[in-house]
């Protein structure tokens, strides 16, 4: 639903406007960026880095180093819109994931 079309429900009282803004605020993007599930398994691990470099370092000790490394070069403003947001969905299988939701 279009945000402006769900106000003007919420101002002709069709919904309550507070319960509509909160649905709206927690709701997630429709453009969610898409990973393959072991970038998300390095993602999850390193939740809490403050930075990118020791997000790598992370991706430098798994077990498919050459291939996920590859992956992140090759795609890393998908990665860091990943890391950024701290969600994505997960390539082959469209699963959404948080990053907090392994701790």
């Amino acid at each position: 639903m279009d945000k402006e079309f769900a106000i003007e429900l919420a101002k002709s009282g069709w919904l309550d406007y507070d319960d509509m803004i909160n649905r709206y605020d927690d709701a997630l993007p429709d453009d969610l960026p898409v990973i393959p599930k072991a970038v998300g398994e390095i993602l999850q691990s390193a939740y809490g880095k403050t930075n990118l470099l020791g997000v790598l370092d992370t991706a430098k000790n798994g077990y498919k180093f050459s291939e996920t490394l590859a992956w992140i070069i090759t795609y890393q403003n998908t990665f860091a819109s990943a890391w950024v947001l701290g969600v994505w969905r997960v390539e082959k299988t469209g699963e959404i994931v948080k990053s907090e939701a392994k701790k």
